[in-house]
């Protein structure tokens, strides 16, 4: 299995070198170069396996330069007991006949990126042994909120590498930004940006592209990579826990073998709902996808209509991890949509580049709207679905997974479809107590207080335990303090590598 660019122009390579570089020379995205696909006794198989165990055998098929062995230490190392609060790992909750909740935030940061980036250093550090680099490697992230964090976790004093995180100043909640601000390790490094998230990872995106400033990097013995899901190393574990959810529920009765289902996932940069889809092309027996966004819902327009278009305004949201206007993971989707028309992406991104927006075909069009169904739901609508779903079901939503949850009962209601749904619910409660305390206590139980005295008072109403990574948080030294304009996130960079 090899891997090539979603835009063409960049030569096809081992998987290891895809997870190294993070993104192909030619500005475009890895994706694999032969289609998955995994036999109805292969799914039978996973529901008698462990988390482990269906990861390893999933990844196997994507990592074919990496051996069993390897897979299986990778695997092994990202999901224990150590790091996971859950011994399953990913757990399903079913909260009714026809509904289930997937679990994916009982890592060490409370979100679900922890599902990929516990795993992404371990291939990062036999990648760099294979392809023989001799170079540091630097991993720089934009993040709305979770990526940040589970990446500075991830790679805290992993040999090889250094770690740059940027985030929007003031489009993160008070617990994501002390996560970041406090993290410990000899190889990371934090910064604040005076804008938004589309502007931390705009500034990003330059960098990468700049040749002449790698060129000057690789004279002083760095390389640049990704842990944004732009990173195939980053979204291959996520097709993982669609497959595992579907051989939990099959498992238990909940779902008969073959049996289509549909999922709903809060979306932002497009990466956890591609990895379903990825899941689907490979044999899952998904229905519909349903892309739940927030008020900054570009993708919900783009399915509904066939053309993105990012000229609008920038909202903040309760809901800040989906607080994205560019969403860099569509552009895998296009290129698998349009038969790998490398060109025809190729222009698409740079009309959305110069332009603000672009339309694709009807053809695409047609099979987006086959695969996608989506919907949005705003503030007022996310904090009324989280008191909804405690008071009906004593299960506590974070404000992103109740996103989720309300587009479900739009979609219903505006299909008849009641398919057995999965939810996937992308980060802790108490990762953001603050909407969700206000959801559950009311306006009078939370005025006053910030996010952690909101922590004990909502565990103590709800008896759900606070998870250990947001204990004493505030407790902490803060260890990273710079604070840049958007357009200076190169300078910094310079400077924390060269000096």
């Amino acid at each position: 299995m090899l891997y090539i660019s979603t835009r063409g122009n960049s030569p096809a390579v081992p998987s290891a070198e895809a997870i190294k570089q993070g993104i192909a020379p030619d500005g475009g995205l890895y994706v694999p170069t032969d289609q998955v696909t995994l036999s109805n006794p292969d799914l039978e198989k996973l529901t008698s396996l462990s988390y482990t165990e269906r990861a390893a055998f999933i990844l196997q098929h994507f990592l074919t330069d990496f051996t069993s062995v390897e897979i299986n230490q990778c695997v092994n190392a990202a999901y224990h007991q150590n790091k996971f609060a859950n011994p399953e790992i990913a757990p399903v909750k079913v909260l009714n006949s026809d509904t289930a909740v997937l679990e994916l935030w009982h890592g060490p940061t409370c979100a679900f990126k922890d599902m990929a980036l516990q795993i992404l250093p371990q291939f990062l550090v036999r990648a760099l042994t294979k392809t023989g680099e001799a170079a540091e490697v630097v991993i720089l992230v934009a993040t709305s909120g979770d990526t940040g964090k589970a990446a500075l976790d991830g790679f805290a004093n992993i040999p090889g590498t250094q770690i740059i995180v940027f985030y929007p100043e003031r489009g993160v909640s008070e617990v994501q930004r002390l996560q970041m601000a406090t993290q410990e390790g000899n190889n990371v490094h934090v910064v604040a940006v005076q804008g938004n998230f589309d502007d931390a990872q705009s500034g990003v995106k330059v960098v990468f592209g700049d040749h002449d400033f790698a060129t000057l990097l690789e004279q002083q013995g760095f390389r640049l990579s990704s842990a944004n899901s732009i990173n195939w190393g980053r979204l291959v574990p996520q097709i993982v826990y669609y497959f595992s959810a579907y051989a939990d529920l099959q498992k238990t009765g909940s779902i008969k073998a073959g049996e289509k289902i549909n999922f709903v996932v809060p979306t932002g940069n497009f990466g956890n709902i591609l990895a379903g889809f990825y899941a689907k092309r490979m044999g899952l027996p998904i229905n519909k996808l349903l892309c739940a966004a927030n008020a900054n819902n570009v993708l919900t327009d783009f399915i509904q209509t066939g053309t993105y278009n990012r000229n609008r305004d920038f909202l903040k949201t309760l809901s800040p991890s989906m607080d994205i206007l560019i969403s860099s993971n569509l552009e895998r989707l296009l290129y698998e949509l349009t038969g790998r028309q490398g060109e025809q992406i190729s222009s698409w991104m740079a009309q959305l580049k110069t332009e603000g927006s672009y339309s694709v075909d009807e053809a695409t069009f047609a099979q987006v709207q086959e695969h996608f169904w989506s919907d949005f739901a705003d503030d007022t609508a996310t904090l009324d679905t989280i008191q909804q779903t405690w008071q009906q079901q004593q299960y506590l939503l974070d404000t992103h997974t109740a996103v989720a949850a309300r587009v479900l009962q739009k979609y219903r209601q505006a299909t008849g479809d009641n398919s057995y749904t999965v939810i996937a619910s992308t980060a802790s409660p108490f990762k953001f107590n603050g909407s969700v305390a206000k959801a559950v206590l009311g306006e009078q139980g939370v005025t006053g207080k910030n996010e952690f005295s909101l922590l004990q008072d909502l565990s103590d109403h709800t008896h759900w335990p606070i998870p250990q990574g947001l204990r004493d948080l505030d407790k902490k030294p803060v260890l990273h303090q710079q604070v840049i304009e958007k357009n200076k996130i190169k300078d910094v960079v310079k400077d924390i590598l060269l000096g």
